[in-house]
């Protein structure tokens, strides 16, 4: 009997969730993405801020925090630590 008024319920509550989602107003249409930065081999590269996880706390890091101070070499790596 339990399982049955539990299963009511969880019915019920679907229900009333895609009700509440087929009310709802149509989304409007995402906007366009901004075209792709492009850089030329030699170019300064402009200012951005990363985080940078230690193991221990997360930090933000930025470009501009080395500029004049030493060489930065950025280094991309796809799937790096996906497992794939």
């Amino acid at each position: 009997m339990r399982k049955a008024v539990i299963g009511v319920l969880i019915l019920w509550l679907a229900t009333m969730a895609f009700a509440q989602q087929s009310q709802a107003p149509a989304a409007k249409p995402a906007a366009k993405p901004p075209d792709p930065m492009k850089l030329k081999v030699g170019a300064t590269a402009p200012d951005f801020t990363l985080l940078a996880y230690d193991g221990a706390k997360v930090t933000p890091v930025s470009l501009h925090d080395y500029k004049g101070k030493k060489n930065v070499a950025l280094a991309f790596y796809v799937f790096a630590f996906t497992g794939g």
